[in-house]
């Protein structure tokens, strides 16, 4: 054995210590270690409290705590570093905005030049402003576009050359409406607003009392202020009818129904409710209010001097063929008012009929043989024809 691995006294090797290092530190090693913390604190100090770094120097073995804060506190900014820190920002965004309003003025002027990326590499409120902006003034310039258009489609088309045949066609399509229609438009107004040409001193207060009148025959309607001529024994064709009520109302006296007033027997008399506008004469739209009269109602009619009153009893609507409606027995004297119904055409006819009150009907006397005879007629007297009537030769209802 070797005699270096045994113990002066021979036995054998001490064992190490529990906790001791297994190999030896070398001398002065705490040393160096406080001699590097204390250089690291110098740097730090001098980064925070503006000292110079000092050389390492050799401190005293002494217990410091690591954690211990040895830097003196930063200093706060002064007035003129502040003025310099905001000066920086607002020449970094005088710059930023520059740039940027100098690249959407070069894209406006040259649409295929394009602004650097770095300029929208972020959105601010500014850069928002300017795009509804820019939206808004689009929106404005399409609108003007758009109706800048419109107007010169519009100019072309006033000036085309198929502008004025529509026109013209439009234009002649209103005057054949009027034509055939005005009588309806016409006749609808004078039903309504037209006022009346009575004469107040002929309106009767006394149904009962003979009253002298004017040998001109007339007919008088208060309800409905009627004061018209009768043209009496004129002739039942079409033509005479058309040509009496030109100047009045006509007389339609036909075999069975020729009597006149005062005489026993149905007096027949036609007017117009709506005729054409250019057709002659002035009482056109005589009766237009005649489907007013109700029963009960008075008519008077003025004959050879003397006034007969009559109160209404029926009204009813017939076809035109039908002209047996005017003829029945009777014993008391009767008058029928005969007028085209629905207003503004000749589709039907209205007929009112009355019976003498006035004077006493019981002193009537029968119509003499053969007075007033009309031929028989196929259909009673209407209106004149229509435009389209006369146009193709349809000839009168």
């Amino acid at each position: 054995m070797n005699p270096d691995t045994r113990s002066p006294g021979g036995d054998m090797p001490a064992a190490p210590s529990p906790g001791a290092d297994n190999a030896p530190k070398p001398a002065g090693h705490d040393d160096q270690q406080s001699a590097a913390a204390n250089v690291i604190r110098s740097q730090i100090d001098s980064l925070y409290g503006g000292n110079p770094v000092a050389a390492p120097a050799a401190q005293p073995t002494e217990a410091v705590n690591p954690y211990q804060r040895t830097h003196n506190p930063h200093p706060a900014p002064q007035a003129d570093q502040w003025k310099e820190y905001h000066s920086a920002w607002q020449n970094y965004y005088q710059k930023y905005y520059e740039n940027y309003y100098t690249a959407q003025q070069a894209q406006q002027t040259q649409p295929a030049a394009h602004a650097p990326s770095h300029y929208f590499s972020q959105t601010t409120d500014a850069e928002e402003t300017a795009e509804e902006l820019s939206n808004d003034q689009a929106l404005y310039d399409l609108r003007q576009k758009l109706l800048g258009r419109v107007q010169e489609r519009a100019k072309k088309i006033r000036r085309s050359r198929h502008f004025i045949p529509i026109a013209a066609a439009l234009a002649v399509v209103l005057i054949f409406v009027f034509l055939q229609y005005n009588r309806v438009f016409i006749a609808s107004v004078a039903a309504y607003v037209s006022p009346g040409s009575i004469d107040p001193q002929n309106i009767v207060v006394d149904p009962n009392s003979d009253v002298e009148v004017t040998s001109d025959p007339r007919l008088i309607i208060p309800k409905i202020n009627v004061d018209v001529p009768v043209m009496y024994d004129v002739g039942a064709d079409y033509d005479s009818q058309m040509k009496a009520m030109e100047n009045g109302v006509a007389h339609f006296a036909i075999p069975g129904a020729n009597s006149h007033p005062g005489e026993i027997g149905n007096t027949a008399i036609a007017g117009h409710s709506s005729n054409d506008l250019f057709d002659q004469g002035n009482y056109k739209f005589i009766f237009a209010q005649l489907e007013k009269l109700a029963p009960g109602d008075s008519i008077y009619a003025n004959y050879k001097g003397k006034r007969y009153t009559y109160v209404v009893t029926r009204t009813e609507v017939v076809r035109p063929t039908e002209i047996n409606k005017l003829i029945y027995p009777t014993d008391k004297p009767m008058l029928t008012l005969i007028t085209c119904t629905p207003l503004g055409t000749a589709i039907d006819r209205l007929l009112v009929t009355a019976e003498q009150v006035s004077p006493d009907p019981a002193q009537a006397q029968a119509a003499p043989a053969g007075s007033g005879q009309g031929e028989d007629q196929g259909s009673i007297p209407g209106n004149s024809p229509t435009f389209f009537e006369r146009l193709f030769g349809l000839g009168s209802n």
